[in-house]
């Protein structure tokens, strides 16, 4: 199993492969048509992630001590930046997920070249992904 950082720094080396934020952008729009598609009967309000300009449904489900997380967006670059998160955090424990940082988003300028509404509604992926599993780890600590 890969760790958080290994994964992370895959992407980043990924990233460091194109010329250009179009490039950039093409990928990460290939990456969101590779997303494992929450299933339509969980596309409900309660799993839309709210500060985003876009739709994004979120779920979540703890498998084996591992977070398996299903998402889609009404929006291409939006599924893009949802599937890279969703590889970065999908199958690890709720604490390892608590407990990672994003800088591999600095690293790759993702943020810089988002609109400022996208680059909040990623800071709102993150945010809930990790209460997902903050959630998640309290239902194991009982």
């Amino acid at each position: 199993m890969m760790t958080i950082e290994l994964i992370q720094d895959e992407i980043i080396d990924e990233f460091s492969m194109f010329d250009d934020w179009m490039q950039k952008y093409e990928y990460m729009i290939d990456l969101g048509k590779s997303l494992p598609l929450i299933s339509e009967n969980n596309k409900l309000e309660d799993r839309l992630i709210t500060g985003c300009q876009s739709k994004v449904w979120l779920d979540a489900e703890l498998i084996d001590g591992r977070i398996n997380y299903t998402a889609d967006s009404d929006a291409i670059i939006t599924k893009g930046i949802i599937a890279i998160l969703l590889r970065v955090f999908s199958n690890q424990t709720p604490n390892d997920i608590l407990n990672s940082n994003t800088n591999f988003i600095d690293k790759i300028g993702l943020k810089e070249h988002l609109s400022p509404t996208r680059a909040n509604g990623l800071v709102s992926m993150i945010k809930q992904l990790k209460i997902y599993a903050l959630a998640f780890q309290t239902q194991i600590n009982k």
